[in-house]
């Protein structure tokens, strides 16, 4: 197949046209199907260790606060091993069947904690989900960034979060409405409604392109974008930018050390990095024993409902102004808030435990977190993902994309395992206070170093990070 030549590539799209964006909606929010699966597996553990340490445990023991931690943090550890090689499989064998074929195993999780009998059969359920989960963090991000036109890539990026909040909700609401059996069967369906409609969305017409599957690309992009709409000039934009990076293609170790490689690398990882650190995944694990501990004179169940809606409406209202706002100010709202809001939890649980009477601040620990949600669903829950599917130039996204995403996963984990322990060891006031700070840095690391991204295509991003002015056919090295 002969190559388009350089001159019909580089040159833009002559009219303003833009495709049909119902399509590219409809296929995100069903790729994101594994984000929501992804979120009742990180929130099973609220409405699910409540009965696990009752009597009534249909484990017929009751378990410790060793094994609790086990459970709640496992899921985490079989994600860390699902986000390793999604960069891998994802470049091997496209975007889409490494997606769909995640479904299977999440089913089997689900199904293994309806028969579950021991707390060994939990684990392994926990690992199971935890893989499926880390693996589609690892590529649905990047799928979504290349179906989705420019002007709607950064509403489409936030979409993960927004799929993962819901998730959260339905295992809340699930699991305050329905007996714990139930809880795994209405989880188990969500895989299996992903696999039902995914099967038929498009691979990633970049992809294709990639493999010189240009026939299957031209497919793939007319079912996005529409019949009506002129894809031959996108496909030679993407194809220019594929033949670019191969006439330019170095080792990985020298694609890897160039400056716009090293400086979003730092930039995605850190994201990543106070993402997790901001303390967000304790708070959603650990939401009806913060609650309980506090002394709230609501029900927790009840709470962590009101916690959830309020996290699927901030982050829905995230994806309408993150290509409206940019990235940058909502990062900066939401860390220096939520360092205030973990500030004033902290506080409260310090005067709880010198002993102070607290019946009528009894609101804070709920205020608190509420406000927290919003902030970081605003800001730090959505934005980091989007970013990682928009900073990484070809050579290197694969690899830099599962190093971003292990990195979160790990985070999660050890917050995860240790949250408990740091509650007994050194008390919630200075967790909560030490946790604060963490999100206080993030602000500072975001001011100094995040650069804003919206509206802008690849290329330019790329310019940006490498400290070049930005030439529509400058095709030196980055």
């Amino acid at each position: 197949m002969d190559k388009p030549n350089s001159a019909m590539i580089i040159k833009q799209p002559t009219t303003n046209q833009e495709g049909r964006k119902i399509t590219q909606y409809f296929v995100s929010i069903v790729a994101t199907l594994m984000a929501f699966n992804a979120g009742t597996i990180l929130a099973w553990t609220a409405p699910a260790l409540p009965v696990l340490e009752s009597p009534n445990s249909p484990l017929n023991r009751t378990i410790s606060d060793s094994e609790a931690s086990w459970i709640g943090s496992l899921a985490a550890v079989g994600a860390l091993c699902g986000a390793l090689p999604s960069g891998y499989v994802s470049e091997t064998f496209g975007r889409k069947l490494p997606l769909l074929a995640l479904g299977i195993p999440s089913v089997i999780s689900w199904a293994i904690k309806l028969q579950g009998t021991s707390l060994e059969m939990l684990y392994a359920a926990r690992l199971i989900g935890g893989f499926t989960a880390g693996a589609a963090s690892g590529i649905t991000p990047m799928y979504i960034g290349e179906i989705a036109e420019n002007s709607v890539r950064g509403t489409l990026g936030t979409f993960f979060q927004l799929m993962l909040t819901v998730g959260i909700l339905y295992v809340y609401v699930v699991g305050t409405l329905f007996s714990y059996s139930s809880l795994q069967v209405l989880c188990g369906i969500v895989p299996v409604v992903f696999m039902l409609l995914f099967v038929k969305a498009p691979d990633s017409p970049t992809y294709l392109l990639k493999k010189g599957r240009r026939h299957d690309a031209e497919k793939a992009l007319r079912l996005l974008r529409g019949p009506s709409y002129d894809i031959h000039a996108e496909l030679n934009n993407i194809q220019y930018e594929l033949d670019k990076a191969s006439r330019q293609k170095v080792s990985f170790a020298k694609a890897i050390m160039k400056k716009a490689s090293l400086k979003s690398l730092f930039i995605a990882l850190g994201l990543m990095l106070f993402q997790q650190f901001s303390g967000v995944n304790a708070v959603i694990f650990y939401s009806v024993s913060i609650f309980q501990a506090a002394g709230s004179t609501l029900d927790p169940s009840i709470c962590t409902v009101i916690v959830g809606i309020i996290q699927v409406i901030v982050t829905y209202f995230s994806a309408v102004l993150v290509d409206k706002a940019g990235r940058r100010i909502l990062l900066l709202i939401s860390s220096s808030v939520m360092a205030l809001c973990l500030g004033c939890l902290g506080y409260y649980f310090h005067l709880q435990q010198k002993g102070e009477d607290v019946s009528n601040i009894g609101m804070i620990p709920l205020v608190s977190v509420c406000v927290f949600i919003v902030v970081f669903s605003l800001g730090f829950g959505p934005i980091p993902w989007l970013m990682t599917g928009e900073l990484f130039s070809g050579d290197i996204k694969g690899f830099a994309s599962s190093l971003a995403v292990t990195l979160n996963w790990t985070s999660t984990f050890i917050l995860t395992k240790t949250f408990q322990s740091f509650l007994t060891t050194i008390g919630a006031d200075w967790t909560f206070w030490a946790l604060a700070s963490i999100c206080s840095v993030g602000t500072v690391f975001v001011f100094l170093f995040v650069i804003e991204t919206k509206g802008k295509s690849l290329e330019e991003i790329q310019c940006e990070l490498a400290g070049k002015p930005y030439l529509p056919n400058d095709n030196d090295k980055l």
